[in-house]
């Protein structure tokens, strides 16, 4: 049996953009305590790093979808083959262009009564 009983939503995506971002933080603290700008930014850099990798990770299928999974992909390095169709209700596939709802292309409401006569085009005139 396992430890826990609900899906934690561990994943490949979400344990390298946690591991970027402690990096980002740890140079955003040194740059406080150091009053060094250039740290400051470089730490903030990384952090934007960090979303940005957890994001393309996510939609490659290295991330999961919100809300809980089945039992049999809550393996770390389990793939989510939903992803590139977007997931409903997530924000980064929104953000992405995926799962939006297209709308129909729209027919005309009513028809038109009179087909218009084709033209004819006479040589000298």
């Amino acid at each position: 049996m396992s430890a826990h009983q609900y899906d934690e939503g561990h994943t490949v995506a979400g344990w390298t953009g946690f591991g970027i971002a402690t990096v980002g933080t740890a140079v955003l603290g040194l740059g406080t305590c150091l009053v060094s700008a250039p740290l400051l930014v470089g730490g903030g850099g990384i952090v934007v790093v960090a979303l940005l990798v957890t994001w393309a990770l996510h939609l490659a299928g290295w991330g999961k979808p919100p809300g809980p999974r089945p039992r049999a992909e809550w393996a770390m390095r389990a793939r989510d083959t939903s992803a590139r169709a977007g997931h409903p209700g997530c924000v980064g596939c929104r953000l992405a262009g995926r799962g939006a709802r297209r709308a129909a292309p729209v027919e005309p409401a009513v028809p038109l009564a009179v087909e218009p006569e084709p033209v004819t085009v006479t040589p000298g005139g």
